[in-house]
Formats: C-alpha cells, sequence, structure tokens
C-alpha cells in the first residue's frame, strides 16, 4: 500500500509508542503511557476488524481461579481486577458479583475431598487480603446431575460483559487520543539505532518504543515460551425461568459456565484434543462442541429444554508456567503476553506493568 503525504503526516510520523494488539493488555498498557507522557504519539497496531485472541472471545469470568487450580498467584489476580473495575467502573462492563462455584464429577470425589481438606489452609492465607473465609463448602441446589453432592463456592467471584467492557476500553483510549489501526497484521520488526521499524502487510514505519501485546499469537514476533491455546465456546438460546446464577468450574477447571442474559455461556474441553487446540486458527472442534452440548444435556441442564444459538473460539496465551511474561526484549522492545487463560483476571495488570517499563 502507498500511503498518501497526509496518512503518513497524521498517523505515522514521529510515532513515540507502537503498540501491537488492542486486547486487554494492549489498550491498559496505552492507557498508562498516556498517563505518563501526556503528549506522546501513541498508535496501536490490531490485526483484526475487532480485538483477536481472546478478549473478545471469553467467558467473562471476574474470576482469581478455583482451589484445584491456583494458590500463588490469586494476590496478583486480585489485584489485576481491582484495577480493570477501578478504571472502567462496574456498571460500564456489566460486573455482577454472583459468586464462583468449584464443582465435581462424581468420578473426582477423591479430588473434591482432596480440595476440602486444603480449604482451612488456603482461608487462612487469603484471609489478609478478604479479611473473612473465601471457600466454603455449599449443597447442590442447582440441580446439576453426576456431581458430587458438595461444592466449593467462593462469594467474591465475580462476572461481566465481555464486550461491553472492550467497548469502554476502546472509548476511553480513543478519548484519550490514542490512534488505533484496525485490520493491520504486523509481520516483524527491526531496530535501527534508537528506532524500531515497524513491518506489516500494507505498509512499514518507524516509531521510537514497540510493545508487543498479542499473547496467544506473539510465537509469530517473539521467540518467547508462548503457545496458543484455543478454547471452544457456545451459548444456549434464553431459557425461561433460568435459576442458575453464578461462575462454575467444572471437572478440575478444563469447563466452565455463567449466566448471562437468561443463558447458559459452557466453553473448555480442551483435555479433549490438546493437540489440535493448540493452534492460533479460529474454528469450531466438532468433537469438543459435541462434549460441551453433551455436558449441557446430562449434567448443567437435565430437566430444561435448551437450543444452542452460537458456538465460536478464542485464543490463549499459555505456556510450561502460569505467569505472564512481562519483559524488555531489547532496549526498545518490550512484550506482555503469555496470560495463561486469565486475561480478566491480569490484563489491565500486565499492561500497567508492560508500560512502566520505560
Amino acid at each position: 500500500m502507498n500511503l498518501s503525504y497526509w496518512e503518513i503526516k497524521s498517523w505515522f510520523k514521529n510515532v513515540d509508542f507502537t503498540i501491537v494488539g488492542s486486547g486487554i493488555v494492549g489498550l491498559s498498557c496505552a492507557l498508562n503511557l498516556r498517563k505518563k507522557f501526556p503528549k506522546a504519539k501513541i498508535v496501536i497496531l490490531e490485526k483484526g476488524m475487532l480485538p483477536q485472541g481472546a478478549s473478545t472471545k471469553n467467558a467473562g469470568f471476574a474470576c482469581f481461579g478455583s482451589v484445584s487450580e491456583v494458590v500463588s498467584l490469586i494476590k496478583k489476580r486480585i489485584n489485576g481486577l481491582t484495577q480493570l473495575r477501578k478504571l472502567l467502573g462496574d456498571k460500564s462492563i456489566g460486573y455482577h458479583q454472583n459468586g464462583g462455584y468449584e464443582i465435581f464429577p462424581k468420578k473426582d470425589l477423591n479430588v473434591f475431598e482432596n480440595c476440602r481438606s486444603q480449604l482451612k489452609y488456603i482461608n487462612q492465607m487469603l484471609n489478609p487480603l478478604f479479611k473473612s473465609d473465601v471457600f466454603k463448602i455449599q449443597k447442590n441446589h442447582f440441580n446439576f446431575n453426576n456431581i458430587t453432592g458438595d461444592y466449593i463456592f467462593n462469594s467474591f467471584e465475580g462476572q461481566l460483559d465481555t464486550g461491553a467492557m472492550m467497548e469502554s476500553l476502546l472509548r476511553k483510549a480513543i478519548s484519550k487520543k490514542i490512534k488505533i489501526l484496525n485490520n493491520v497484521d504486523v509481520l516483524s520488526f527491526t531496530e535501527n539505532n534508537n528506532c524500531v521499524e515497524v513491518n506489516s502487510k500494507a505498509f512499514d514505519f518507524k516509531c521510537s518504543k514497540l510493545f508487543i501485546a498479542t499473547n496467544g499469537f506473539s510465537n509469530k514476533l517473539l521467540k518467547e515460551d508462548v503457545k496458543p491455546a484455543r478454547a471452544q465456546v457456545l451459548i444456549t438460546k434464553p431459557i425461561k425461568n433460568l435459576k442458575i446464577q453464578g461462575t462454575f468450574h467444572l471437572d478440575k477447571g478444563y469447563y466452565y459456565f455463567r449466566n448471562i442474559d437468561d443463558r447458559i455461556l459452557l466453553g473448555g474441553g480442551r483435555n479433549l484434543d490438546f493437540k489440535n487446540e493448540e493452534t492460533d486458527e479460529f474454528g469450531l472442534n466438532i468433537k469438543i462442541q459435541n462434549e460441551l452440548e453433551s455436558m449441557l444435556k446430562t449434567v448443567i441442564l437435565p430437566k430444561n429444554k435448551f437450543e444452542i444459538d452460537h458456538r465460536w473460539s478464542g485464543i490463549m496465551g499459555v505456556g510450561n508456567k502460569k505467569t505472564a511474561i512481562i519483559k524488555t526484549i531489547s532496549e526498545n522492545v518490550f512484550c506482555g503476553v503469555r496470560l495463561g487463560g486469565m486475561g480478566i483476571a491480569i490484563g489491565s495488570a500486565v499492561g500497567n506493568e508492560l508500560a512502566n517499563k520505560i
């Protein structure tokens, strides 16, 4: 593409900071940079029409993990959620603290008992943060089928509207005179002296500093311990008199579901086909989608009639560790990637920390 003089002057001349990726991390990074550098020229490049990856395709869990999968990262995730809510406000992101539940298939009774035995220790550890017990045992009162009679309840867990959240972030960024270009696929970058040349399919330009916030797609630009992980999701049509409310983790966190607009949103199942789901290509995995639908019929909604309204997939970034990678790649290049499926919980914090690298 041959850019005009006006396009070059308005968008690509004297760019101070370029951010690749307009998801939670990229937008949070840009907003924090604006606070630190009020007069800087900031440009965000997004490969999709909408923010790609997971930011607009996740389940909207405002959670910090389940008993069976996380202990040490809880404090950081709570901090990230607090930053997100403070930045945008609960009303604008549709935040509701309906609590979260970890439920266990009957076949995993021993896993449940192991988690139950650790509750006292975990609650003692978290008490300084919450000033009360976080995890409690509750009876199954949602009429779920084929699960243990008790489950673990966390009253501090919330849920939000992912679309509203991203709209709010985008509006805030635009109001701060941060330029956002969509449908720009960045292919590579090269450092020359005190600047970075950014190469895309459409055009090339130079900037002073480059921030990479592409999470599951980052291995195209970086050599870091990040692998793409596709997640399958479906949502029902509205269900009359739906009594289920809250966020739910099932089967060691491999499945998750929630209520939204009188519907059930259900996702997960990567453990059924890890190999094929280790991809950054969007698409439906029929084997997993069929299992999700079967789970609705046999476990979640055994006494309700329902119809599937939409199916989709999102791309997460995972690795050998659950901690995010926030680092200086070189003098002028930085990255904030590998959110491990906890983008809502830690995305704002990762973006802020990324901006603070300079």
